[in-house]
């Protein structure tokens, strides 16, 4: 079996198990069709495309379209402290269905109205669980898949990691994504190895000619090592992954003392919540857009210690792909159900490699 044939593959329709996974502000429509074209599968962010790149969202998916008739994907944040965001989302997702979008990778609070209007259509529903409790909560819901976010991610990281996670949710009998600390085609491959049915890409996409984040964003990345790489509670409120810089350093990481005491109450915590959602969303905002400023936030997860360039993003998706081609499954493994029996991580022979693509005789 191929490391690329997976349930992932199988469900979703594409050639490769990599998925760019949704980024506010980065997930502009050029990068999202540039991976989906190349064979892996691009993911919409609505609040990304509507008021960062300023695309009406109807006319945000004809563009993708124009680009890519392959599929793509949408994230929805399942927010429900705000009754105008939750009826916008609603609205997206009808407009998503309506254009052909089949998958959808679900965020924070219970996935079910998703999900119902998903699978009316035909579609799949994957969701972003950082522990076992969350995702029996989307299994109760009816996802078809789990989006396993593990310490090493960019944004809102996990405290499990890769391996901890495939173990904690690899007998749920649903398809889990590795997502967090991928940034070149070895951790891919290892990760698919590893019992993963697909691996979901952020940081790395960041870096590439068709993302529209400014140049300074795109070098930092580059530069930047896995111990440049901090948790900050001071832009949501909640630990999220920035590069460190200068002004991390003399703010420090923590959220103040007022911002602690109002996220600790029952009633005040969504009232707080709400503060640092719409300042996150300025503060990110600008600072994927400008030259890098002292006080701008860069969020990245420690997968920069696999950036060495800016490079096309189909590019890249060909690369992962020939490194799975050239690698095998370990023996014993559904992919993507969880993997058993011993590891390997030697490269194959090239005479191996010559019999599988029929330059020898056997």
């Amino acid at each position: 079996m191929s490391l690329l044939d997976t349930p992932v593959t199988r469900q979703l329709g594409i050639e490769v198990p990599l998925i760019c996974g949704a980024m506010y502000p980065c997930s502009n429509p050029e990068l999202v069709a540039a991976v989906s074209e190349a064979g892996g599968i691009g993911v919409i962010q609505p609040l990304s495309m509507v008021y960062v790149h300023g695309h009406e969202f109807a006319e945000g998916l004809k563009l993708i379209r124009s680009l890519t008739t392959k599929p793509v994907g949408m994230n929805v944040i399942v927010e429900r402290s705000s009754k105008v965001y939750e009826e916008r989302m609603k609205r997206f997702v009808d407009q998503a269905v309506e254009a052909g979008i089949r998958f959808f990778v679900t965020s924070l609070g219970n996935p079910r109205w998703v999900v119902e209007k998903a699978h009316a259509a035909g579609g799949f529903v994957y969701h972003d669980v950082t522990e076992r409790k969350w995702a029996m909560k989307g299994i109760e819901a009816g996802v078809d898949g789990l989006i396993a976010v593990n310490d090493r991610a960019g944004g809102h990281a996990g405290p499990r990691s890769a391996e901890a996670l495939i173990s904690e949710l690899g007998d749920l009998g649903l398809p889990v994504v590795c997502a967090g600390g991928i940034g070149d085609e070895e951790d891919f491959v290892r990760a698919l190895r590893m019992g993963y049915a697909a691996v979901q890409m952020g940081t790395r996409f960041i870096a590439t000619t068709e993302c529209t984040a400014h140049p300074d964003y795109k070098r930092a990345i580059v530069q930047a090592d896995e111990e440049d790489i901090v948790l900050t509670e001071r832009v949501t409120g909640v630990p999220v992954a920035v590069i460190r810089t200068p002004y991390i350093e003399k703010t420090g990481t923590r959220a103040g003392p007022v911002a602690r005491w109002m996220l600790r109450g029952r009633k005040t915590k969504h009232w707080m919540r709400m503060i640092y959602s719409l300042q996150s969303v300025w503060k990110l905002k600008r600072s994927s857009a400008r030259a890098f400023s002292y006080r701008d936030y860069l969020q990245a997860g420690k997968s920069v210690a696999g950036v060495e360039k800016v490079e096309p993003a189909g590019e890249i998706v060909r690369r992962f792909r020939v490194a799975a081609e050239r690698s095998l499954p370990r023996p014993g493994l559904d992919a993507g159900k969880g993997w058993i029996a011993e590891d390997f991580d030697a490269p194959l022979p090239e005479e191996i490699l010559d019999l599988f693509e029929g330059r020898i005789d056997s």
